[in-house]
């Protein structure tokens, strides 16, 4: 299980300390990327309280516990605190009353407070765990940022996918990762792409070896991680298979339970990989922002509003990693 330690975070959003049991805080593992942030908790409406998360508390719980008792501010707080959430953090450099510390060493709760406005905090510290704890995995092929958006190249060993990376970057596009690409899903529809550190800025081309593409092309031509907006599945040309001429056809592959919208594009003598590879990046921009120029085409040629049903078929994509199967879903537009 992926776990961050308590103290690089303190480190990291420079808190300051308020009160802490003992130095064992520092041995903390914090293993939930979500956080609790007091709320109806603080009624007792801990149906959904999880004890792995961090406990938050802003400008908005304070002011609801100074209208409280003394001991009304303990029960509740109490409550929280002996479901034993590993950490409190305090934001706005709220003056933390002598209730709440009270309450923190009877359960053994450490508290550090921060300057920070509460949602700039929780941003902050959201983005901070979701870098360590988010869902990954690793996945053969290499990603390149063509105008923005991450194009994950897959395909059999020896296709050809460093040899076409190495030319959309020579088109002036961004190295992210070359042969194995680690996938973070950062949200439930989004995800990031990254080399593994030991490789990362090193490609491997066939007939030349290793190549730094930092000394290559500069620093400008890498990028540290990249969102994967579309994955490009390199195959060998077949007589007999039929490929999509119109674009009519919408596949998606599911990684991390994301769905990604999926090209294959054969690979014959003669075919400029690179610029299909591009083009086919464009497309999926403009249909990420509503265009679609199969319907477009159609319209244009029955010259009515109505449009031509499209084709929507399910294929096996296989990764070539661990021999393991990525299935194609197919998703009708309506």
């Amino acid at each position: 299980m992926s776990y961050v330690e308590l103290s690089k975070i303190i480190s990291h959003l420079c808190l300051k300390k308020v009160f802490v049991p003992n130095e064992s805080y520092k041995n903390l593992l914090i293993k939930s990327r979500h956080i609790n942030r007091m709320g109806l908790d603080l009624i007792g409406a801990l149906q959904e309280f999880n004890s792995r998360r961090i406990l938050i508390m802003g400008e908005s719980e304070n002011l609801f516990l100074s209208n409280l008792n003394s001991e009304e501010i303990k029960k509740s707080i109490g409550t929280l605190f002996s479901l034993k959430p590993p950490v409190l953090f305090v934001t706005r450099n709220i003056q933390v009353s002598h209730e709440i510390i009270e309450m923190a060493q009877s359960y053994e709760i450490p508290i550090f407070m921060t300057e920070d406005k509460t949602s700039d905090f929780i941003i902050d510290l959201t983005e901070y765990l979701a870098e360590f704890l988010a869902p990954k995995i690793s996945r053969s092929g290499g990603l390149i940022s063509i105008h923005g958006d991450g194009v994950l190249i897959i395909g059999e060993s020896g296709i050809g996918k460093s040899e076409t990376a190495l030319d959309l970057i020579s088109r002036g596009h961004k190295f992210v990762s070359d042969d194995i690409t680690e996938i973070k899903k950062i949200s439930a529809h989004t995800l990031f792409g990254s080399a593994p550190e030991n490789v990362s800025e090193f490609i491997e081309v066939r007939g030349v070896g290793i190549v730094n593409i930092r000394n290559l092309f500069g620093i400008d031509a890498i990028k540290k991680s990249e969102t994967i907006d579309l994955v490009v599945s390199l195959e060998h040309w077949a007589e007999n298979q039929r490929y999509s001429e119109l674009g009519n056809e919408e596949k998606y592959v599911e990684i991390l339970e994301v769905q990604v919208p999926f090209v294959s594009i054969p690979v014959k003598s003669g075919k400029n990989l690179s610029v299909i590879i591009e083009v086919a990046a464009l497309n999926n921009k403009i249909k990420k922002f509503g265009g679609d120029p199969y319907s477009d085409l159609m319209k244009k040629l029955t010259k009515i509003d109505t449009v031509s049903e499209k084709i929507y078929t399910k294929v096996n994509c296989i990764w070539d990693i661990d021999d393991k199967l990525e299935k194609i879903t197919t998703t009708q537009k309506i």
